[in-house]
Formats: C-alpha cells, sequence, structure tokens
C-alpha cells in the first residue's frame, strides 16, 4: 500500500513452477521405478546364487534317496557360513550312514555264512549218525563185529556233534559277555608253555619242540591274571594248529616271556605258511586254510583259532599271526602284565 492510500498488487506467472514440479515427479517415479527393477534383478541373482548351495543339497538328498549313499554335499568355498556349516554335518552324517549301512550289509553276509557253515557242520554228523542208524534198522549188519564198528561210528560222530555244539555255545557266550566266562586268577605262562611243549612231543616224537624266550634266548617269567583253563585251551588250540597244518617232523618253538608290558606265549612253526589272503581269514569263524583236510575222528571245524582269539580278548589281550609263504606260522598269545 503506498502512502497516498492507494494499493499496489502484483502477480507473476506458475506454469514454469507447475512444469518443474511435474518433470521433477516424472523422474521420481520413473527413477524409483528403475531402481526397484534394479534392485529386484540383483536381487533375483543374489537369491539364486545364496539358494545354489541348497539345490545342491536337494540334489544330493534326491541321489541318496535313490540308493547313492558315496554322494557328499559339495561344500561352498567360505566354508564359515551357515550353508557351509551345514554341508559339513550333513557330510559327516552322510559318513556314517554309509559306514553304519556298510557294517549291516557285512553282518548280513556273515550271519548267512555262519548259518551255512553251522549247517553243513551239524549236518554231516547227523548224516553218519543217522547212516549208521538205517544200516542197523534195515538188518544190513550180519554180525557183531559190523555192529560193534556201527556203535563206534555213532559214538565218534556223537562225539563230534557234541564238541562242535560246545565250541558255537562258548563262542556266543563270548560274544555276548566275555569276562562273565572267565574265573581269574594269578599264574604264568611258562607252566602251559611247558604243557604245551610236553604235549606236542606226544602228538609227534619225531617233531623237534624247542622251549625259548618270545624271540629267542631262555624262556622268561610270564605273569598274567587269567584264567588258567581258558588260557591252556587257547594254547592247546596254538598247538593243534601247529600239528594239524604242518608236516610230521616240522620243528616248533614255543616261546614265553614278557615284551614291554605284555606277557606273550609264541608257537612258531617252520611249516608252510600261509598267504596274505589266508593270514587275514584265518580267525574267521568256520575257515579252514585247507578245506579239504580230513575231519573225521572229531576234528576242528575250523573254530579253534577263533575260539582262541575270544578268549584271548576277553582277558583284555589278542592272538597275533606272522606269517608268509613258504617260511612258516608265528601265532603269539598277548596278555597285559597284571598291575604292580
Amino acid at each position: 500500500m503506498r502512502d497516498d492510500g492507494r494499493t499496489v498488487i502484483a502477480a507473476a506467472s506458475l506454469d514454469d513452477v507447475d512444469a518443474t514440479i511435474d518433470s521433477l515427479t516424472v523422474n521420481g517415479v520413473l527413477s524409483s521405478g528403475a531402481l526397484l527393477v534394479l534392485l529386484t534383478v540383483v536381487g533375483w541373482f543374489a537369491l539364486r546364487g545364496g539358494l545354489r548351495p541348497l539345490r545342491r543339497i536337494e540334489h544330493t538328498a534326491a541321489a541318496i534317496a535313490d540308493g547313492d549313499l558315496t554322494r557328499r554335499v559339495p561344500e561352498p568355498a567360505p566354508s564359515a557360513t551357515e550353508i557351509g556349516r551345514l554341508a559339513r554335518s550333513l557330510n559327516v552324517m552322510l559318513g556314517q550312514l554309509e559306514r553304519a549301512f556298510a557294517d549291516r550289509a557285512a553282518s548280513e553276509t556273515r550271519m548267512r555264512n555262519f548259518v551255512s557253515d553251522v549247517s553243513h557242520e551239524l549236518r554231516t554228523p547227523l548224516f553218519g549218525i543217522k547212516g549208521s542208524a538205517d544200516l542197523y534198522r534195515m538188518g544190513a549188519l550180519t554180525g557183531p563185529a559190523d555192529v560193534d564198528e556201527t556203535m563206534r561210528r555213532i559214538h565218534r560222530e556223537a562225539t563230534r556233534l557234541t564238541a562242535l555244539t560246545e565250541d558255537l555255545l562258548l563262542l556266543a557266550q563270548l560274544d555276548q559277555a566275555p569276562e562273565a566266562q572267565l574265573d581269574p586268577a594269578p599264574m604264568d605262562l611258562r607252566t602251559l608253555a611247558n604243557d604245551a611243549r610236553h604235549d606236542l612231543g606226544a602228538l609227534d616224537p619225531t617233531r623237534p619242540v624247542t622251549l625259548t624266550g618270545p624271540d629267542g634266548g631262555p624262556p622268561g617269567a610270564a605273569p598274567v591274571h587269567g584264567d588258567e583253563a581258558r588260557l591252556r585251551q587257547v594254547v592247546t588250540n596254538l598247538v593243534g594248529n601247529a600239528a594239524a597244518h604242518t608236516p610230521a617232523g616240522t620243528p616248533v618253538r614255543i616261546g614265553v616271556g614278557t615284551t614291554g608290558d605284555r606277557a606273550v606265549l609264541d608257537v612258531a612253526d617252520e611249516g608252510p605258511g600261509m598267504t596274505a589272503e589266508q593270514a587275514d581269514r584265518v580267525f574267521d569263524r568256520f575257515y579252514r586254510v585247507d578245506r579239504s583236510r580230513d575231519r573225521s575222528g572229531g576234528a576242528n571245524a575250523g573254530l579253534g583259532l577263533a575260539i582262541a582269539r575270544s578268549l584271548a580278548q576277553a582277558h583284555g589281550g589278542d592272538v597275533e599271526l606272522e606269517t608268509s609263504l613258504g617260511h612258516g606260522a608265528r601265532f603269539r598269545l598277548s596278555l597285559p602284565l597284571p598291575p604292580r
């Protein structure tokens, strides 16, 4: 308002301002849309890359479900991430599952073989007994001498059947509760070694038998805390094995003493020895190096060394074998020394 009372009004056009605002609005919307599209694309690729390890896990799980237990989850390079830790944990679990399934398959195979071997070993003496009884029932035994021989055959097969049954029962008891089968007391393996030397000499007087230390030299003390009857059974099986699987007159060395913190008793022969494959299986139940070997007269059914090792392990020890083809074999009974 001026001094003379008159009012002056000034005005300007807002078209340029409105145009600028409209332009900024359009540019903002377009920029926001472009940025949103860009972020969506980047996020999609990032999510795809992040989910790639999970898809690998999915493919691995599908392959395992189809029966391929050897498959493993590829571990990503940054193993410190959650996906990396998950992949490692899954691979550990898959390894344990593979071993568990392999152990189960091996156990089933051993059980089938065991049942087959038991059936065969039981069938042989039973058929012998049945055949002899059938001969008597049909009147084919014409004289007292025939009857006596048949009765001896029945008794021999029944003795063999009884021994086999007792061996199987002992192995089952050792598998279930090994320590419960023992009555331990302080003793010395020298007693068993000396008795074994005399027993082997009685079996084959032409066979040189020497009593030494574990690796030569004089025999030494070998104190243990063990069941003498069961350990005597171990040594008897080892000596019987040497007598059965070496030619008559083959030298045998029985060594006894201590090695480190173990009491040991060796039965070493100079026989034909065994191949590596035979040595790997020699402690298996019902395994015989020579399956055609005559087993008449109640001979070992392939359980002697299995029983020997099981009894040794029940004492906290083991029976070990060193052999090579053409260079004999040495079976070593190794037991812990008693605490002082």
